[in-house]
């Protein structure tokens, strides 16, 4: 599969340690044709001038199937090949995703799918402050993956860990469900608006926007599965959505 394939981005989770690649980050998106893919190994902060992406950016990319990994979205990117096209404008967002969308984890599962679109049923932003072992033992396990790696890597180590969990509370048709949120675009609200307002103010805008702005004008939440665990689902993104109306019949 050496092909150069595009992927519309939905999902940049937060950076994670890797013993064998350092640091990566899980990014999730959509092909032209409509069909999930789960990108890696992508380290992000290696990547520079047009490697670099965001949600909505279209990416190219030569896909590889992976060894270690059968999930059927998944695809393994060569990260010398990645680039990023332009930009999915919010026309072309209008109905696109709409196929993607399952009522339940439940429902994704019995597909055999392993990432998913959920319109909530309801939502609730929390969080809880991580305690001094939770902080001391992230550090560390950062240290030791990158500690393998280049001088480049030692360096992004220094990435500060959000001193709170942040979590979603939320239903969909199988009933109510509470996950930590491992959405990038969140964490890195929360350090900006730390700086701007402090943390407490920082955490009740990101609830107010999540729960009131989003909830009330569109709003999917991505989950994927853990390639170890593969009936543990995580929630990956917080996607501002509109939702399709469809025309009623006269």
């Amino acid at each position: 599969m050496n092909d150069v394939e595009q992927t519309i981005v939905l999902v940049k989770a937060w950076p994670q340690p890797s013993q064998k690649y350092g640091e990566t980050v899980c990014c999730a998106g959509v092909t032209p044709a409509g069909e999930w893919r789960r990108l890696f190994p992508v380290r992000f902060r290696h990547l520079v001038g047009s490697a670099q992406f965001s949600r909505w950016d279209v990416v190219e990319y030569r896909p590889a199937r992976p060894r270690d990994d059968n999930r059927i979205e998944s695809r393994r990117v060569d990260e010398q090949s990645l680039r990023r096209v332009r930009k999915m404008s919010e026309r072309e967002r209008e109905g696109f995703f709409d196929p993607l969308f399952r009522s339940s984890i439940g429902e994704a599962a019995k597909r055999n799918e392993s990432l998913t679109l959920i319109r909530p049923h309801s939502l609730r932003f929390f969080w809880r402050p991580k305690s001094t072992r939770e902080l001391s033992d992230e550090a560390e396990k950062r240290q030791k993956a990158l500690r393998q790696g280049s001088l480049f890597d030692r360096e992004l180590a220094k990435i500060e860990p959000c001193p709170y969990e942040l979590r979603m509370a939320f239903d969909d048709a199988d009933g109510p469900h509470d996950m930590a949120c491992g959405d990038w675009e969140t964490a890195a609200t929360f350090f900006n608006w730390q700086k701007l307002y402090g943390a407490k103010s920082a955490l009740e805008r990101l609830k107010a926007i999540y729960e009131k702005d989003y909830f009330q004008a569109g709003v999917a939440l991505a989950l994927g599965t853990v390639k170890k665990r593969p009936s543990q689902w995580l929630l990956l993104g917080i996607i501002r959505l509109n939702e399709t109306v469809q025309p009623r019949l006269l």
